[in-house]
Order: structure tokens, then C-alpha cells, then sequence
């Protein structure tokens, strides 16, 4: 695949440039992105695409040509993100949190049978963590295998910048590369977190309101909470890594 002189960046993120080719949007990693996490992500994409869930299609997977890495090209949906929303128009926080958690209800209603297990993803990264000794490890896969089974669609990284309210009205939903069948207590736990690296009164306006319209008790939440934070310090995102540790040393582990 060759880019076009006309593209325009939209954001440049770790290992990952994405930018508006006017019609579509890519995704192009550089050479330190494995190939075969490039390929999962489009097989992700393709699957939440077939079980209903609106989010681009996925179009094309390609090497670059004259550079190294790949790229994910995808439908493009015009429209703005629910995060620019919130920005620009801060009185209305509620509201958009509002359509952002019944979204994310929608969502943990699909089942996709082929995606990874959830579980399975979160025991591979807490193994992988050489930032926690082999106890904290250890007590964290305790955690994880107490934990109620379930294969709910789960995005692995909702957060209002990866929804886009689309010019047609309808909320979309992109970047699946974390997608997994499995807990959607967990993955609200992920949104929660990722909220209160911010704001921790929005990261509470959050869990409340879904634990709320969900049925959900906050206690199942917070249970998850520790897994989570390690496997989002496995990430390596370069977030607040001292906050995370924070989550998963408050665990009290009986």
C-alpha cells in the first residue's frame, strides 16, 4: 500500500499513525507492531461487524510500501467523537455519559463466539508483568480464576473517544483491537479506569450510572478492578503506571 499525498493525521499514538484518506481511514503501525496483532485486530473488526454491532468495516490489510510496517484500512464514518462532544460542550457531560452508557450496554448484549477469551487475554499479560513480584502475580491469577465466567462482547477499550456520533444520528463504535468475549463487569472496569486517569468525580458519574441502568452491583465492578489495572500496566501504553500499581496494591486479597 502506498498513502497518498493528500491524507490528513488525525492522531498519532505509540506504535501508530492514523490518518483520514477522505473516504476510508488507516491505521499504519511501524515495524515494532507485530504483523499477527495487526491481522487480529482486522479479524476483530470483522467479526463485531458480523454480530451486528455498528462500527467501519473493515477494508484491507496491507504492507507499506517503501517503509516498513502495516496498515488497517477501514470504512470511514463521518461524524465527531463523543470525546470532542464532551470537550466542547462540557454542560452537557450528562447527557453524553448517558448515551456513552447505554451504548456500552447495547454492546455487552451481543455474543460473538469466535473472539479470544477475556480471561484468557488477562492471565497471559499478568504473567508477562515483570513490574510485580511472583506473589502480586500470583494473587491476581487467584483473582482472575474466582471470577464468574461469561462471553458478553467486550470492546477492551471503551472510552468516548473510540465512539463516534455519526452525521446519520447513529453512535459507531471503533478501534476493536482489544475486543474479547467475556466479563462485562471487566470491561466496564477498563472504562473506569481509563476515566479516572482524568477525572476521578467523571470515572464515578461512570460506574454509577451503568451499575445503575445495568442492574449491576458496583462490589462486581470493583472486583475486577485490580485484574484490569495490571493487564492495562502490561499494556505499556505509557499511562500513569504509579496510578495503576495504586489499584492493584489496594487489593485486599482474603
Amino acid at each position: 500500500m502506498l498513502l497518498p499525498d493528500s491524507k490528513t493525521e488525525l492522531v498519532r499514538r505509540g506504535n501508530k499513525v492514523v490518518y483520514d484518506l477522505g473516504d476510508k481511514i488507516v491505521k499504519v503501525f511501524n515495524e515494532t507492531k507485530p504483523v499477527s496483532d495487526v491481522f487480529n485486530e482486522a479479524l476483530n473488526l470483522a467479526r463485531i461487524n458480523e454480530c451486528g454491532i455498528r462500527s467501519p468495516k473493515a477494508l484491507e490489510v496491507s504492507q507499506l510500501e517503501n517503509a516498513n510496517g502495516w496498515a488497517l484500512v477501514t470504512e470511514k464514518v463521518p461524524g465527531t467523537t463523543l470525546a470532542e462532544k464532551m470537550t466542547a460542550e462540557p454542560q452537557r457531560f450528562g447527557e453524553y455519559l448517558e448515551m456513552f452508557v447505554d451504548l456500552q450496554i447495547e454492546i455487552h448484549g451481543y455474543t460473538s463466539p469466535l473472539l479470544n477469551r477475556q480471561r484468557d487475554k488477562f492471565a497471559r499479560m499478568i504473567d508477562s508483568l515483570d513490574q510485580l513480584n511472583a506473589t502480586t502475580r500470583y494473587n491476581l491469577q487467584e483473582r482472575l480464576d474466582g471470577m464468574t465466567k461469561e462471553f458478553k462482547v467486550c470492546h477492551g477499550d471503551f472510552n468516548p473517544s473510540n465512539v463516534i456520533v455519526g452525521d446519520d444520528g447513529q453512535l459507531y463504535v471503533c478501534d476493536w483491537a482489544h475486543a474479547t468475549q467475556g466479563s462485562p463487569a471487566a470491561d466496564v472496569a477498563t472504562t473506569y479506569l481509563l476515566f479516572a486517569l482524568n477525572s476521578k468525580d467523571q470515572a464515578e458519574a461512570y460506574l454509577e450510572l451503568y451499575c445503575d441502568r445495568a442492574d449491576m452491583p458496583m462490589q462486581v465492578v470493583r472486583q475486577w478492578t485490580s485484574i484490569v489495572a495490571a493487564s492495562e500496566l502490561a499494556r505499556k501504553r505509557n499511562v500513569n503506571d504509579e496510578f495503576l500499581k495504586n489499584w492493584i496494591d489496594v487489593v485486599d486479597y482474603q
